[in-house]
């Protein structure tokens, strides 16, 4: 089937997100000029001493210097409890890709398409993990500017060795365990275009996005960058994995096109039972993913692992709720996308909230995200086959701004004294607007590409005979 690159409303709209592009990148460059130009040297203090007072300070100094060399020392030490945790963590949070996100997909696609989602679930993620190796980590952990870190400073993970520490853990293993971040947001985008795009048009993308998209924000965010020095509050991933692979997810359901008979048929999940258990993995891989984002066995550890257990709970509570009262019967697969919505919403929030507030965020992500699979997606008339967006990009945005309330102390959470919840959450918000911004137009030029290069869709005759023996040669039940 043969398609117009740019035609129409198409060409507005890439227009219109290469100039949102540009007005953006050129806004905040002048924004980082100006506030570099208005940084002053503090000015020196005077001393005024006797003689013999001032003897007696160099002499503190002098006894206060080994003393300080031996407590940096002490600090960067390996705890072997830290490190316990962040390899259990670690692996952890690859239990959520393979095989809790694959058996989540799986289960909502059709039986002819099964394998199709799960091999493009394991490769995407295999591909990041290694691209990470290579310059990601490098390139969102080390020092550069407001978007970017340094490519090339720790590219092949160069000058890391076993004796090399991130705070009291083995660098190798913050790498590895950064890595698997890296790999479940980029797979988590190929639920919204699932059993309708080519394997090596996902993959193509896959590369461009984690490049351009997954690796800036991190560094934005996490490695020193632009929402991080504005205060941004993201323990675990709201922004950087949820808001932006939902927003990657809607843009690619948009571009590749709905699905044949979509609007005229069902098209049903084939197996609830895989989303069913998909989804209880996910909630049990969360917990690295929340609890070892804290980088310690510690207090904060401990407070994102409670705050894991009761906002999914909430989440399932209310989902089954607002489905109840809206349909007449809760539903198996309800229950199981609300545990889902609840784990996302939670997740920037996770280590600065305080239990009831993590209770009230899975309450609200697990109601709204339920409008977000069914209103949103009828109102932007778009065929997002795994609900990314509307799971995700909605939770995510839910539990960002709400981050934004409930780390206020007076609500339970772990703010400063003099914590503002107006100020924080007009932060949250723009950290919100920017991720939103940056990401579209990010997947908007990668899909160009990849369409370039192969093509976004199969043909009508693949698709209607099923991705798994059209792409992949093999059929997951035989007759």
């Amino acid at each position: 089937m043969k398609t117009r690159i740019l035609a129409g409303w198409k060409t507005r709209f890439y227009s219109v997100c290469l100039m949102m592009l540009v007005s953006a990148t050129a806004t905040l460059a002048f924004a980082g000029n100006a506030a570099a130009q208005e940084a002053a040297t503090p000015p020196a203090t005077e001393m005024v001493a006797e003689t013999a007072g001032v003897a007696e300070a160099a002499a503190d100094v002098a006894a206060a210097e080994p003393a300080a060399e031996a407590a940096a020392e002490e600090e960067a030490v390996l705890d072997s409890g830290d490190t316990a945790w962040m390899l259990t963590s670690t692996l952890l949070v690859l239990l959520m890709i393979v095989p809790g996100l694959a058996l989540f997909y799986g289960g909502l696609v059709r039986s002819k398409n099964v394998l199709s989602v799960l091999s493009q679930v394991l490769v995407v993620a295999s591909v990041v993990i290694v691209l990470w190796a290579f310059y990601g980590y490098s390139a969102v952990f080390t020092e550069g500017n407001a978007f970017f870190g340094s490519f090339t400073e720790k590219s092949f993970l160069k000058g890391i060795t076993v004796e090399t520490l991130s705070g009291t853990i083995p660098e190798l293993l913050f790498v590895a365990f950064q890595s698997t971040f890296a790999a479940i947001t980029t797979a988590l985008i190929v639920g919204a275009f699932a059993e309708r795009i080519k394997f090596k048009a996902v993959l193509l993308f896959s590369v461009l996005w984690f490049t351009f998209s997954y690796l800036p924000m991190a560094h934005i965010v996490w490695g020193g960058g632009y929402l991080g020095e504005l205060g941004a509050i993201d323990f675990a991933g709201g922004t950087v994995v949820h808001i932006n692979a939902g927003v990657a997810g809607l843009v690619g359901a948009y571009f590749v096109g709905k699905r044949l008979g979509f609007g005229q048929t069902a098209l049903k999940p084939h197996n609830v039972p895989f989303t069913f258990i998909g989804a209880a993995l996910l909630w049990i891989g969360w917990f690295g993913f929340n609890a070892g984002s804290a980088a310690a066995a510690d207090g904060t550890a401990a407070l994102a692992f409670i705050n894991t257990i009761l906002a999914t709970s909430a989440a399932v509570v209310g989902w089954t709720l607002v489905e109840a009262i809206s349909k007449g019967k809760p539903s198996a697969l309800g229950a199981a996308s609300g545990a889902v919505a609840g784990l996302v919403g939670i997740t920037p929030a996770c280590g600065t909230v305080g239990p009831l507030g993590a209770i009230v965020i899975g309450l609200a992500a697990g109601a709204i995200c339920v409008w977000g699979v069914t209103g949103l997606k009828k109102l932007l008339k778009v065929d997002d086959t795994a609900d990314v967006f509307g799971v995700h990009g909605v939770g995510g945005i839910v539990g960002a701004i709400l981050t934004g309330v409930f780390t206020a102390p007076s609500l339970g959470g772990t703010g400063d004294a003099d914590f503002s919840i107006g100020s924080q959450v007009w932060i949250q918000v723009v950290s919100i607007g920017f991720t939103i911004v940056w990401c579209a137009v990010v997947t908007v030029l990668a899909l160009l590409v990849a369409r370039l290069a192969f093509g976004l869709r199969v043909s009508e005759e693949a698709e209607r005979v099923g991705l798994d023996i059209t792409s992949h040669g093999e059929s997951a039940y035989e007759a």
